[in-house]
Parts: structure tokens; C-alpha cells; sequence
């Protein structure tokens, strides 16, 4: 893999999943900005792939230069597409999806086992909440219950859809690629998370904690940001 640029990384954009908003990245943002990172974070509407690549894209314009892209969850299949953006020098992955160009998001899941606490409630209109008894045990066993009660009732459902869209290219076979996987995330099988990870290339960091790691782990996730806008150009 290689990157073709000479400056400074400052800039940083992040990309939610799905059943979340924005706004659980705020201890990453926190982080990244107290070590100069300008931040930028953006809502996805969950509506669709194409919606969503949208979504990040428009935040990839109003970047002034060479841009880290992270996607946590489904965020990672959203990086995937939109991180040919000629903006994105690097790319990482927080116990993320990463699909192969033509292949769909649900095909990531194809040949490991299921996991019984990540349980999806999907209603006649076709979107998706995660159940709200399963929530705390499938998405984020490490959070305090207040903390995970209000990330449960505050979730954004998710058109079931978008996992049989494919990606029409997979930016992570030619930018710089960095992976996050929690040991203790209930909501993907660790060998799908690994795999993916081998697949990419992506040098990895494996933490303890659920798939919520973007709150619990959130220094070692923005450590793992910097590192990778810090060691770009070592990358080839």
C-alpha cells in the first residue's frame, strides 16, 4: 500500500454505525482534538449505503487536506466506498465491517457463528433496532447501565437493506489501513473481525472490551488515529 502525501495528517473523520449516532464518539473526539486533531464526525443517515457513502463524503469535501477515515461497525463498510475519497490518506477500522468491492455486507458473515446476544427487532416498514432486553449483553457489556441504557434508547434504526448493497470498490485495498478489534464484542465473531483484519492487511490492535470500544477504549482508538496519521508516509 502506499500514500502519495507530504503534509502533516490533522485532520480526522468519523463514522458511526449502525443503531448509534455521532455522538458516542465523544471521548475519541475529545482525545484527538486536545493533540491538535481538527475532528470532524458524521451522521449517517442509515437509510441506505448510497445515503450514507453521501453522508461522508460531503465531510470528506469540507476537509482541507489529507484526512484519516474511521468507521466503526457498519461505519466500516461506508469507509470502504468513501475512502477513495482523494482526501483519505489512511483508513481505520474499529471492530468494523470491510467488505471486498462487489461484495455485500452481509456476505462478511457467511461461514462463522452467529452471535446470540446481537438480536435485531425489525419492523414491517424493513429498519432495524437492536432489542432492547439483549442491548446492553450484545453491544456493550463493558459500559456502566446508565450509559448503556442511554445508548440504547437514543439508538438510530438502520434500513435491513443496506446489508444485501455491495460495494462497488474496496478503498482499503489502496490506502493505509489500521484495524481495532475487541476481544469481548458480542455483536460480530472474533474470526470475522480477524479475518477481515488479515484480509485488509490492516495493522491491528486487539483491546479487551465490547463492541461499544468506541466509548470504553476510546484512548486506545484516538492512539491508534494518531499513530496512523503520525507513520502515513512510512507506509508504502
Amino acid at each position: 500500500m502506499s500514500t502519495t502525501t507530504d503534509q502533516p495528517i490533522k485532520n480526522v473523520v468519523l463514522v458511526h454505525g449502525a443503531f448509534a449516532d455521532g455522538s458516542g464518539w465523544r471521548r475519541v473526539y475529545d482525545l484527538l482534538t486536545a493533540r491538535g486533531f481538527h475532528v470532524s464526525i458524521v451522521q449517517n443517515p442509515l437509510t441506505s449505503l448510497a445515503d450514507d457513502v453521501a453522508a461522508t463524503t460531503r465531510m470528506l469535501d469540507r476537509q482541507d487536506g489529507p484526512t484519516i477515515l474511521v468507521g466503526h461497525s457498519w461505519g466500516g463498510t461506508v469507509i470502504t466506498e468513501a475512502g477513495t475519497h482523494p482526501n483519505v490518506a489512511g483508513l481505520v477500522y474499529v471492530s468494523a465491517l470491510a467488505p471486498d468491492a462487489g461484495e455485500t455486507t452481509a456476505q462478511q458473515y457467511e461461514g462463522f457463528p452467529a452471535t446470540p446476544d446481537f438480536v435485531i427487532d425489525v419492523g414491517a416498514d424493513g429498519f432495524g433496532f437492536l432489542n432492547s432486553e439483549k442491548f446492553q449483553a450484545g453491544f456493550a457489556a463493558d459500559l456502566d447501565d446508565a450509559d448503556a441504557a442511554f445508548l440504547r434508547d437514543t439508538q438510530v434504526p438502520i434500513n435491513m437493506s443496506v446489508f444485501e448493497s455491495p460495494v462497488s470498490v474496496a478503498a482499503w485495498r489502496d490506502k493505509p489501513t489500521w484495524a481495532v478489534i475487541a476481544a469481548d464484542d458480542k455483536s460480530f465473531d472474533q474470526a470475522m473481525l480477524q479475518h477481515m483484519a488479515a484480509r485488509m492487511g490492516a495493522e491491528v490492535t486487539n483491546v479487551p472490551g465490547s463492541h461499544a470500544l468506541f466509548i470504553t477504549q476510546a484512548a486506545t482508538v484516538a492512539d491508534v488515529i494518531a499513530t496512523a496519521a503520525e507513520n502515513i508516509g512510512d507506509v508504502r
